[in-house]
């Protein structure tokens, strides 16, 4: 059995074996996981997230692709999460960005995984910071994480990364379909992708509309910036680094280190979350009390109320 100690030294020293199987321990909620972060976390934090969300066929994973290319012209390394759908059934995940990227893995700056969502709700694995965490730990220059591209439950984004790009695309009602979901709330910059295509233009003008509306409506943070780009060709990606970079400048300027500290407070929540829940209802949990309550005609609301407060009663309280 591998120790967590030694993985981390083998992490650190650059081992892309070590990278990898502490990943695997992250997704599988390995208790050696805890201890090798423990001992890595203080080189994390050097390296630039960047999340790729958005509505499913915008093109991210191209887009993702071409941002590899272009960050590897400048010589920086590259991380890539790319979560992928799992199935309900199997927990098992396609994993297509894997095969739509292989020409990358080839490279020595660039590291690719992929990741299945399994349980989780949203657009990101349970255990999607936590590899971040260690693919910063290894040095990497840049890390993107892109998302399956569920939609309306994309704002986990947010919590893992820097500066969130937005992508949509012309044709496929993305506008709309961005302002009801509220992704224009969690974007640091909108991509227009397939920007050669007939109603990008048209897409980029209803996006800046939308986001004049939002600003006379009510107070909001920083404005996006929108970009036209193609996947494709590569147009417009100069226009999309300096946007990126400059909302980089913009927040190096400011307090990341604030920014950051609450991104992992909300990081303690989901860990504390998951936990209680692993205690009330795994294998030694509370399942067969909940069961019987409901029996009883008891409400999930009541039976709800009855576990917490037991809980509650047992856990001190904080000193104020």
């Amino acid at each position: 059995m591998d120790d967590a100690e030694d993985m981390a030294r083998r992490l650190l020293a650059g081992e892309r074996a070590a990278l990898a199987r502490t990943i695997t321990w992250a997704e599988n909620a390995d208790p050696r996981f805890a201890a090798a972060l423990a001992r890595i976390y203080p080189r994390v934090g050097r390296a630039w997230r960047v999340g790729v969300t958005g509505p499913p066929g915008a093109g991210k994973s191209s887009l993702v692709n071409t941002l590899i290319e272009k960050l590897r012209a400048r010589d920086e390394t590259v991380g890539v999460l790319a979560i992928d759908p799992s199935s309900p059934f199997t927990g098992g995940a396609l994993l297509g960005d894997r095969i739509r990227m292989e020409e990358r893995t080839t490279d020595p700056g660039v590291y690719i995984r992929s990741m299945a969502t399994r349980a989780s709700h949203g657009g990101l694995a349970r255990a999607a910071v936590d590899a971040l965490d260690v693919m910063d730990a290894f040095g990497f220059d840049w890390l993107l994480a892109e998302t399956v591209g569920v939609g309306q439950t994309e704002y986990e984004i947010a919590g893992a990364a820097d500066s969130v790009l937005v992508v949509l695309c012309p044709g496929a009602g993305d506008g709309i379909q961005a302002m009801k979901a509220g992704l224009l709330e969690v974007a640091d910059v909108l991509v227009v992708n397939k920007s050669d295509l007939p109603g990008a233009d048209q897409l980029a003008d209803d996006l800046e509309e939308s986001l004049q509306l939002r600003a006379l409506s009510r107070q909001h943070r920083r404005r996006p910036a929108i970009v036209p780009v193609s996947a494709h060709t590569g147009a417009g990606f100069d226009a999309l680094f300096a946007a990126i970079e400059a909302h980089r400048a913009e927040l190096e300027r400011g307090d990341l280190a604030a920014l950051r500290h609450e991104k992992r407070v909300r990081q303690v929540r989901r860990v504390v979350g998951e936990r209680l829940d692993e205690a009330l209802f795994g294998p030694a949990g509370r399942t067969e009390q909940a069961v019987a309550l409901l029996g009883k005609s008891r409400t999930p609301y009541d039976v709800a109320e009855e576990l917490l407060g037991s809980i509650l009663a047992s856990t001190p309280r904080p000193r104020t």
